[in-house]
């Protein structure tokens, strides 16, 4: 077991590496870096660059006669000295090799510096955003579980019966209709789209939530809540609902349960005392996964919508700024707890089911 731990968390370091280069390539051959952002928005505003800048000749143009040669577009009339200056800035008057070896240095040490255009650290940055996204992630993944499970093993003993027939048109409804989609639905008829305002529309807390009393602070805070965990839940439990409905439906006609049943045990000592704990195996063990997912994947579109600043409007924003810093330090951040994560959930199959011996397992 050790040894297996071992060799997975050693292999979480050249798997890290490789996902953070592949992504520094993408980005940096991606037209549009933080250098012509900055540009595009200063053009025109010549007092205003001369005051950040330290003044300069708004005038030269690049194109004729100048004896920096630089390498963005249409930059007529930009002042030399002030592209040399952004480029020092934002570090971009190294290769982007060194920058590449610069930038994991400092990611070895969680150094993952200050946003470019923020004023502020990624961590510092990330910190705020997580209560958001930690919200909507954790309360969707609870309810995708509470109702997946029970509905999935209610289908599994109904197996091919008018109820199983009605609850699988509704899981194949839930699963066609992206959750955005349904967002709006329930925004239209139940936030003051045109029908009722019975649920708040902004935020996670009210203007006047600090004025309330703990259990006012607690009902606030669930009611926000209502429309955008609804939304995600739709688009999350039908997976896993067939899944469990799968996974049951495969022990029950096994021969282990066929003999329990000659025993005399009855449905529910069959069901619970010997299908359950095998049949959650798959279940159980992607906990971690799934939280993963919906935390940081799911939740972009309605965090816009829901106007609720979370980690996936975070990476949104800072995606198209190209705020490196951003982009590239919460990558690392999320893809190195995804791989402990998935660890975890390698290490709960073995804590579910003891015959599982990860110590024989290779890589």
């Amino acid at each position: 077991m050790t040894q297996y731990i071992f060799r997975r968390l050693l292999l979480i370091i050249p798997t890290l590496f490789g996902i953070m280069l592949v992504n520094f390539i993408i980005i940096q051959a991606a037209p549009g870096g933080p250098v012509q952002q900055v540009l595009a928005k200063l053009r025109g505003q010549s007092s205003d660059i001369d005051s950040r800048f330290g003044g300069g000749q708004q005038d030269v143009n690049l194109d004729s006669g100048s004896s920096y040669e630089s390498s963005y577009r249409g930059l007529q009339g930009i002042d030399p000295a002030l592209i040399k200056e952004l480029e020092h800035q934002f570090g971009f008057d190294k290769p982007a090799y060194q920058r590449f070896f610069i930038m994991m240095g400092n990611y070895l040490t969680f150094d993952f510096g200050k946003s470019y255009f923020r004023d502020q650290s990624v961590v510092s940055l990330v910190a705020a955003k997580v209560p958001v996204s930690a919200s909507l992630g954790l309360w969707t993944t609870l309810l995708v579980y509470f109702i997946s499970i029970p509905l999935g093993v209610a289908k599994a003993v109904r197996d091919g019966t008018r109820f199983d027939v009605l609850t699988s048109v509704l899981v194949v409804i839930a699963y066609a209709v992206p959750s955005f989609l349904f967002a709006l639905f329930l925004i239209i008829i139940f936030a003051g789209g045109s029908f009722w305002s019975l649920f708040p529309l902004r935020g996670l807390t009210s203007d006047y939530w600090s004025t309330l009393d703990g259990l006012g602070k607690m009902i606030d805070y669930l009611w926000h809540l209502v429309l955008p965990i609804t939304a995600m839940v739709i688009g999350g439990f039908a997976k896993l609902t067939l899944l469990t409905k799968n996974s049951f439906l495969e022990e029950i006609n096994k021969q282990y349960v066929v003999t329990a049943r000659a025993k005399g045990l009855s449905q529910q000592r069959v069901l619970y005392g010997h299908v359950f704990r095998n049949a959650m195996l798959i279940v159980i063990a992607g906990f971690p996964t799934a939280f993963i997912h919906i935390l940081f994947t799911s939740s972009l579109l309605i965090e816009v919508l829901f106007s609720l600043d979370g980690l996936g409007l975070l990476g949104f924003e800072a995606a198209i700024s190209r705020d490196y810093p951003v982009m590239f330090g919460t990558l690392y951040m999320f893809t190195l707890l995804g791989m402990v994560l998935h660890l975890v959930g390698d290490l709960l199959y073995m804590a579910v089911d003891r015959r599982i011996d990860l110590s024989a397992a290779r890589g």
